[in-house]
């Protein structure tokens, strides 16, 4: 093990003198801004008791509803504050794929307590390293956060869609929880 050890540093530190000296330690240089700091945590929503499955289902169905009458084929599923399943639904002839990605959408809301939209936007103003911080992160609309009397009770997603059509759906099941 030890020749393997002195080996790497051997090879190490003839790339660090080819490419012009030795490694250099950190001077104490000031690191580059993270966006500012704000005054309050943001998304700082206080988790509820966990949504019930008699509320999933009316969520669910409100969502699936509106999918019906716009005659889009969605992947609906209702997720608690953990992000755990609590009820889905796959709509005849919609796409397979958006069954992992809707109960990754709802996942994203309810762990992270904001709508998932808002890391589709980070990512399209040149953020990608939030998809460093979760694996399962879905940055894409159509990702709810359940919210009642101000506390998070779960999330719901939806998708099958564009994003705009699966956030569209999405937000019908979403209204009905205040």
């Amino acid at each position: 093990m030890r020749v393997a050890a002195r080996a790497a540093f051997v090879l190490l530190l003839a790339g660090a003198m080819m490419s012009g000296g030795a490694p250099q330690a950190q001077t104490g240089a000031t690191p580059p801004p993270a966006g500012g700091t704000p005054d309050q945590m943001p998304y700082d929503v206080p988790y509820g008791v966990p949504i019930n499955l008699e509320r999933a289902k009316q969520v669910l169905a409100a969502a699936e509803a509106e999918a019906l009458k716009r005659n889009w084929k969605m992947n609906i599923a209702v997720v608690d504050t953990h992000g755990d399943l609590v009820h889905f639904v796959r709509m005849d002839g919609a796409q397979l794929a958006s069954v992992t990605i809707a109960q990754n959408k709802a996942r994203t809301a309810a762990r992270w307590r904001r709508e998932s939209r808002v890391f589709y936007n980070a990512y399209e103003t040149g953020h990608p390293y939030l998809g460093t911080l979760d694996p399962q992160l879905a940055a894409s609309p159509g990702g709810f956060p359940l919210i009642e009397g101000g506390k998070l009770i779960g999330a719901l997603g939806c998708s099958g869609g564009t994003g705009d059509q699966d956030a569209v759906i999405c937000k019908v099941g979403a209204d009905l929880i205040r």
